[in-house]
């Protein structure tokens, strides 16, 4: 297993402090604050480690309310809110430094069997014939265009998590475009059985790229020094089983934007078209002028 992938597995296994409180560690990314889909991913683990393994989860609601300090580690505390007879409800508050930074609301449901459908998967080109943004830099360059410096070392650098976007071009011609955005997404090597684990995985992978999107129609992308943005809340359904080491199709649409606020949704189907999650997120988009 790659040294980036054991480093993710040993974040999200969080060491106790107590009944129903846990400590984890973020990291260590360079960047100025805690990446969002990493504390849903921690949160997810603690408030399920409060649940039987028989009850999965099947939603979580999230606010994030403050930027973490990656150097600084994150205490969780789960409240037991409710165990009922095919549901748990749990409460989880995510502090550091004596404040709350982050708060989510995770359900629980037994498997049980009812009716079924779900979404078309979209018809977007197969991973392998998606480049690595490296490879489609390279041949930007070869055609007389460039992918600006931020954006590619964001999806250049050594991750985790595989991202091979399938509309490149967006960021090749600045101009407006539809609001939808294609994603291809795996950890780079392969992860223990345990479904908890790849729903902890999927939760974390859940934060890239969405608020991006609702800057499609205006030409932008949160890459842009003029622009402020971060997650304001998350939203993810999961709906089937699946496995985060494989490859994932990660569908973005925004529907809204406005009030210097960006709403975006997402739908994440495995190679074989099934849905396995959904996910919605509202963040900040504001121009930096604007007044806070």
């Amino acid at each position: 297993m790659t040294g980036i992938v054991t480093e993710l597995l040993e974040i999200l296994d969080l060491a106790p402090l107590g009944r129903d409180q846990f400590r984890g560690h973020s990291l260590q990314t360079g960047w100025f604050r805690v990446f969002g889909g990493q504390v849903v991913a921690q949160a997810l683990v603690a408030a399920s480690r409060t649940v039987p393994e028989t009850r999965p989860p099947h939603s979580l609601h999230a606010y994030f309310l403050l930027g973490g300090d990656p150097k600084a580690p994150i205490d969780y505390a789960v409240e037991r809110i409710r165990d009922g007879g095919s549901f748990a409800t749990r409460r989880v508050v995510a502090s550091q430094h004596d404040r709350a930074i982050f708060a989510m609301s995770v359900s629980y449901h037994d498997a049980q069997t009812g009716v079924s459908h779900q979404a078309a998967m979209p018809d977007v080109p197969p991973p392998e014939a998606v480049a690595e943004a490296p490879a489609a830099a390279a041949q930007a360059a070869r055609d007389g265009a460039a992918i600006p410096a931020p954006i590619l070392s964001y999806f250049g650098q050594k991750r985790p998590i595989e991202l091979r976007p399938v509309e490149i071009e967006r960021y090749l011609r600045r101009a407006p475009r539809d609001p939808r955005f294609h994603v291809w997404m795996r950890a780079v090597d392969r992860l223990p059985d345990d479904p908890a684990i790849h729903r902890a995985v999927l939760a974390y992978a859940s934060d890239m790229t969405l608020l991006d999107a609702t800057l499609i129609p205006h030409g932008q992308t949160v890459f842009d020094g003029e622009i402020q943005s971060a997650s304001l809340d998350h939203a993810l359904w999961l709906h089937r089983p699946f496995r985060a080491d494989e490859w994932l199709l990660y569908a973005q649409d925004s529907p809204s934007a406005d009030g210097a606020r960006g709403f975006a949704r997402g739908q994440i189907f495995s190679r074989d078209g099934t849905l396995v999650a959904s996910v919605a997120q509202e963040g900040l988009i504001r121009p930096r002028h604007a007044t806070p």
